[in-house]
């Protein structure tokens, strides 16, 4: 009675992390076949929680293959990972599987409301990281910027004059403006510029894209563009639209 009860548990629990592996490496998944570097595999962890979260499963091969890990050793791995190497350090949970009589690891990484978290990159210094697709990506400053932003009421203030106007006014044209051509169009120091697109990011006024020479900014909410400029920013000053 007992084995008979057993075994069909077994084979649901496979068959998760089975299905699991068929969805290959996405937004919210990626593989690992083995930690061998606590610094490296940080990066991950950082882009998963600076992003919208997600899982990495150890002992999977890029191609879907079941390699199987000593689970000992690679918790220890991703403890100091995201314990040590994560600044702030990145909370998170383990689920150990069993599958084609190998033993699978799960970490699971939500979303942090404690973002931005950072870690050290190739060179030594601390970078952010993101998430897209199947890829890791170093945040640019605006993206690190709109993290803060979110995390805390203590926001830039926002400044209008004809400048201001004339960027506005491309946007509402259909332009997708690069960072440099922002700071250019809205005659602003570089570092007024991040601050600017910050604001009207969390306000979800503009949206950025990836384009062929990097980070572009268009209008996502026309509706929202109008009622800044005719109501101002007191409508908009806690708001999280994102």
């Amino acid at each position: 009675m007992l084995a008979n009860f057993v075994e069909p548990i077994i084979n649901l629990i496979m068959s998760f992390v089975i299905q699991m592996i068929s969805e290959g490496e996405h937004q919210k998944q990626d593989f690992k076949t083995r930690i061998d570097n606590a610094p490296k595999i940080a990066r991950t962890i950082c882009a998963f929680a600076n992003s919208d979260g997600g899982r990495l499963l150890i002992g999977v091969k890029d191609n879907g293959n079941i390699a199987g890990i000593n689970a000992e050793e690679e918790l220890y791995m991703l403890q100091a990972a995201a314990e040590t190497h994560c600044k702030p350090p990145v909370l998170f949970e383990v689920q150990l599987w069993k599958a084609e009589m190998r033993t699978v690891l799960e970490m699971q990484i939500p979303r942090s409301p404690s973002r931005p978290h950072f870690c050290e990159n190739e060179t030594g210094r601390l970078s952010a990281y993101l998430r897209k697709g199947d890829k890791i990506h170093k945040a640019s400053p605006v993206q690190v910027k709109v993290w803060q932003y979110e995390m805390r009421l203590d926001r830039s203030e926002f400044r209008y004059d004809q400048y201001i106007g004339k960027l506005f006014s491309s946007w509402r044209k259909g332009r997708e403006l690069g960072f440099r051509q922002v700071a250019r169009i809205g005659r602003l120091h570089f570092a007024d510029a991040e601050d600017l697109l910050c604001l009207l990011v969390v306000w979800g006024i503009i949206t950025w894209a990836n384009g062929p020479k990097g980070l572009v900014y268009a209008l996502r909410d026309s509706n929202a563009l109008d009622q800044l400029e005719t109501e101002g920013a007191e409508s908009f000053r806690w708001k999280d639209k994102r």
